[in-house]
Order: C-alpha cells, then sequence, then structure tokens
C-alpha cells in the first residue's frame, strides 16, 4: 500500500483439454474473473527472491519463498480490486501527468542521466514503457484512496506532540555515520550461481579494502559499479531509517574505520566502510512538526487503506490457487 501513496490480468481464451490444464497449472489466483498468472506473481517477488541466494539452509529458503510469494499475491489481489474500482469510477492518467511522476522521481534520487535511470529501472525489472505504466496506475490508484480513504485521516496537536516526545526520546543519543561504498551489481533475474559468483568478488574487494594504508575512496572508483563511485562511493552523513535494514545494520555496527562484509540489498552486494560518526541534537518541535505531520498522515491512511482493500475482499470472489 505504501507505493500507492508515496506519488511518492492476463486472460486467455484456450481450446483444449490439455492447453487448459497448461492454464491451471499457471494460474496463480483468479480475482472475480481476473486471472493472477504465477509469472506475474514471481515478476512481482524477483527483487525480494534474489535476496534469498544468501540463505544457505534450503528448509529456510523454502519457508522464505513461500512467504514471499504470498505476499507478492496479497499485493497483487489488491491491486486487481483497486483496479477494478479505479475502471467503474472511471479515472484516468494523462501522459503529462505520468511524466511529470517520472520527472520528480528522478529528481527524488538525484538522477539526472537517463542513461543511468534506465539502468536502475532494468535492475528492478523494469523498461522505461513499463515503469510507465506502473507509475500511471499509481497516480489513479492515489486519486481512488484519495476519494475514499482522505477525508478519514485526522491529526491533532496531541497527536503530533505525542509522536514528537517519542521522536525526542530516540533521537536523544543518536549519531549519524558517514560511510562509503562499493557495489557489485546482480542483475534481479540473476541465477543463484551467479549471485554467489557477485559475493565471492564483492568479497574480495572487502578483503582488499581491508589492507593496511589502503584508500577506499580510489578502490570504489576503480572498482564499484554504483552510480557514486565516481564520488569515490561517499553517502555522505545518515541517521537510522534511512537505509535498508540490512545496510544500516552493518553502519551502525561497524567502527570507525572498519570495513563491512558484503551486504545484500536489490541491487547487489555492498562492501562498506565507515569515515566517521557524530552525534547529533534533536530538532526543534516547530521544525519537526512538518515532517511528524506527514508521518503520522502516511501511518494512518495506510491503516485506512488497508480497511478498504479489506472491504472489497469481503465483496469480491477470489479463489487463491497458489
Amino acid at each position: 500500500m505504501k507505493t500507492w501513496l508515496g506519488i511518492i490480468a492476463a486472460v486467455a481464451l484456450l481450446v483444449g483439454g490439455l492447453a487448459r490444464a497448461e492454464l491451471v497449472d499457471k494460474v496463480a489466483a483468479v480475482v472475480n474473473r481476473d486471472v493472477i498468472a504465477l509469472s506475474e506473481v514471481q515478476q512481482r517477488a524477483a527483487p525480494e527472491l534474489a535476496r534469498l541466494a544468501g540463505e544457505r539452509d534450503p528448509r529456510k529458503r523454502s519457508e522464505q519463498r513461500n512467504q514471499i510469494l504470498k505476499e507478492a499475491l496479497d499485493t497483487l489481489i489488491a491491486e486487481k480490486l483497486v483496479e477494478a474500482e479505479v475502471k467503474e469510477l472511471g479515472l484516468t492518467v494523462t501522459p503529462a501527468e505520468v511524466d511529470e511522476a517520472m520527472a520528480d522521481v528522478q529528481k527524488q534520487n538525484n538522477i539526472t542521466d537517463p542513461a543511468q535511470f534506465e539502468q536502475l529501472l532494468a535492475r528492478e525489472g523494469y523498461t522505461m514503457k513499463t515503469y510507465k505504466e506502473f507509475l500511471g496506475k499509481q497516480i489513479v490508484r492515489g486519486r481512488l484512496m484519495q476519494m475514499k480513504v482522505a477525508a478519514k485521516v485526522k491529526i491533532s496537536e496531541e497527536d503530533l506532540k505525542a509522536a514528537y516526545a517519542q521522536y525526542a526520546k530516540l533521537e536523544g543519543d543518536e549519531a549519524e555515520v558517514h560511510a562509503r561504498h562499493i557495489l557489485v551489481a546482480v542483475d534481479p533475474k540473476a541465477t543463484p550461481e551467479q549471485v554467489e559468483a557477485a559475493r565471492k568478488k564483492a568479497e574480495a574487494i572487502a578483503q582488499e579494502a581491508r589492507r593496511p594504508g589502503m584508500d577506499f575512496a580510489s578502490l570504489a572508483k576503480a572498482r564499484s559499479e554504483g552510480p557514486s563511485k565516481e564520488d569515490g562511493g561517499d553517502l555522505g552523513f545518515f541517521r537510522r531509517g534511512v537505509m535498508v535494514p540490512a545496510f544500516e545494520k552493518a553502519a551502525f555496527s561497524l567502527k570507525v574505520g572498519e570495513v563491512s562484509d558484503p551486504i545484500r540489498t536489490n541491487f547487489g552486494w555492498h562492501v562498506l566502510k565507515v569515515e566517521e560518526k557524530r552525534a547529533v541534537g534533536v530538532t526543534p518541535y516547530e521544525e519537526m512538526r512538518p515532517k511528524l505531520e506527514a508521518q503520522l498522515r502516511q501511518q494512518k491512511t495506510e491503516k485506512f487503506v488497508e480497511q478498504y482493500v479489506q472491504e472489497l475482499k469481503k465483496k469480491a470472489s477470489i479463489e487463491v490457487k497458489l
């Protein structure tokens, strides 16, 4: 649901018993009269499934794979139901609106090179065309949620002060970390063997980075496959809650000057070095108020969106075959 708020079916007519049997084998769910193919579920789950390559316990890997597929299917079912509501209400989006959203995504990620943007999209399994289609759907879904949910969301001053008190308690002794990283890129559709080969390459880079006197920034410029390579892999200062969990855990657990073991994310394997840490003060309430209000609004909106989707599910005919 979060992606709907951040803006930021295959139907086959087949003849013959054998063809029909093959179709059934590949159906993950039927939502009213719309079919969700297993391939759709696998594609949606691809980034998460790619992370399983590092799990060497077959039982755990199987359990995690099943859970990932289930969550991806739940998301696709919700999307089917919302798309039906969008069509019924006649909600549309113009190409100009999609282009504006695309420009916003690039701006938020500090991307100015179109080729770099296409490369990042490819790692997530998108082409420019399919990503525009995705954004268009997100926009109209957002409009539907604005119609159905927005009026229910209320933020009081008491809510904001309670959120600030919690923030101040958590952030009072917090630190910021300044880190650099080297990326060994991994395609979302990479085989387990390719993922493991990339991990070994990252491990070798980590060992090289730990050599006495090694300049990590120079090594990043020479070996990294990420967009920050020209800056020596510099990520600047960041607090908790900014990076993905695995990356954040390593950054805040390492001592200054230490180099991490390879860390897996959607983009591949990262080797991280902590350059420095510094204590940060608590931001005053009036300065934090707009951010806290936005966070609370998103949290409450997500809650009402989930309730709305559950209502749609109760009214729908849903047959899960996965």
